[in-house]
């Protein structure tokens, strides 16, 4: 009952984060449109996008729940906040780290790795933008490994609110901030985003009694067993975000707009996925962590068959209806100012690529916290790391022929394919 509860507060509080994201993507594209600008602005967001992904709350948050969780019901809430500050802090000083360095190294980041194919102006317009996004790094840095901290308590709804809070900053971007500072406004609201999306949860942090330790301490037993399941989680994050890096280094020799339409294909494919895959994989963490920490195999078993019924029985439908709309609801939604009908089309045809994938995308999600819960990281690892090669390949095969289309189909492919392997590794384990 009581994951049944979480599982809906977060696809509510999701649902509403997807809606204010959708607000936030039409102001957006009816101001810029499916253009070069905007996409100098995605392909800005990539390598701040990796650091916070790799080094903070996106690499620790499913590999660290487990041991937070582990330490609490074990030795109380002290020892598991003092745990959580010597990780935070270890964190951070990364993030601060990397900051510097993709700020000196802006220019050459862009032009080599990002998007090699861009025009000399609109690599410099995406490294102006990358450097001003290092602010926003830094405090999501923060702000994701709280996220964990307050999970480990099965608490789920400031975390909820959070994104929720930061779309609401970029909103403020682009209504107030753009007409003076142009794509720069959309950045700086990036910023507040970020601020009140860490803002909004340290009520919760005092609510559950954390007292920052100013300590690192990596030698701690609790660290070190930390860093044994984060370091393979790092490694597997940053296989998937070079599929992101990937994305935009073959979209950037394609025709104007296409790095944006495939970022609005995303995120069109996300909503739908993020209410229902992301809802239930996320509520479910703590849990199969609680049933593996007290070695109930049997429940596990069961918790994880109900939740892959139930998700399969929401995604396919959901993707049926979602392809026969899109087009409809693209021209009604998006279409006006900037945003012209051939920049439907570039949208439309990217998330009719994407959307086959909600289902393979949730079960991954799954699967892989599974996984995790289990303090088991590696074969995650070696999904995610075949993954990125697949669609790698994949894109090579299929861009020829199909333009961006294309690029959004091998991801569907490849990130399928992940899904059913895990699966099927996990009944051949007899844990599924």
């Amino acid at each position: 009952m009581k994951l049944f509860r979480s599982s809906l507060l977060l696809a509510a509080l999701f649902g509403v984060d997807k809606l204010v994201g959708l607000l936030r993507q039409v102001l957006i594209g009816r101001a810029y449109g499916v253009t070069a600008t905007l996409d100098a602005y995605n392909a800005a967001n990539n390598l701040p996008d990796l650091v916070v992904t790799l080094l903070s709350g996106g690499a620790i948050a499913v590999a660290f729940i487990p041991v937070l969780t582990e330490t609490l019901d074990r030795e109380g809430n002290a020892a598991m906040w003092a745990l959580f500050s010597r990780v935070i802090n270890i964190a951070c000083l990364l993030v601060a780290a990397a900051a510097v360095l993709l700020f000196i190294f802006a220019e050459p980041f862009v032009r080599l790795v990002v998007v090699p194919n861009f025009s000399p102006e609109q690599q410099a317009l995406t490294a102006g933008l990358m450097r001003v996004n290092l602010i926003a790094m830094i405090l999501f840095s923060f702000s994701g490994l709280t996220t964990s901290g307050l999970q480990s308590h099965n608490h789920f709804l400031l975390p909820g609110l959070a994104p929720i809070f930061y779309n609401i900053g970029q909103i403020i971007g682009v209504q107030l901030l753009a007409e003076q500072f142009d794509i720069y406004g959309l950045a700086y609201g990036v910023i507040a985003g970020a601020v009140m999306h860490l803002g909004i949860q340290l009520p919760g942090l005092v609510r559950y009694g954390f007292r920052w330790t100013p300590t690192l301490e990596w030698r701690h037993p609790r660290v070190l067993q930390v860093m044994r399941v984060v370091g393979p989680r790092v490694l597997n994050l940053f296989a998937i975000q070079t599929i992101f890096i990937t994305t935009d280094r073959f979209a950037s020799g394609l025709n104007e707009g296409s790095v944006t339409a495939l970022a609005y294909g995303w995120l069109i494919m996300q909503m739908p996925q993020t209410v229902i895959g992301t809802a239930i994989a996320t509520a479910l963490l703590p849990t199969l962590s609680e049933l593996v920490s007290k070695g109930d195999a049997a429940g596990l078993k069961t918790i994880l068959r109900q939740s892959l019924t139930a998700l399969l029985a929401l995604t396919i439908p959901v993707t049926i209806a979602a392809m026969i709309l899109v087009r409809p609801v693209v021209r009604l939604v998006f279409e006006g100012r900037a945003f012209t009908a051939e920049g439907t089309d570039l949208v439309v045809a990217a998330a009719l690529m994407f959307l086959p994938g909600i289902a393979g995308h949730s079960l991954v999600e799954i699967a892989v916290r599974t996984f995790y819960a289990r303090q088991s990281p590696w074969l995650p690892l070696v999904g995610a790391m075949l993954t990125a090669a697949a669609f790698a390949g994949l894109c090579i095969v299929l861009v020829p022929g199909l333009g961006h289309a294309g690029i959004a189909l091998a991801n569907t492919l490849a990130f399928t394919v992940e899904a059913a392997g895990l699966l099927w590794v996990l009944r051949w384990q007899r844990i599924l």
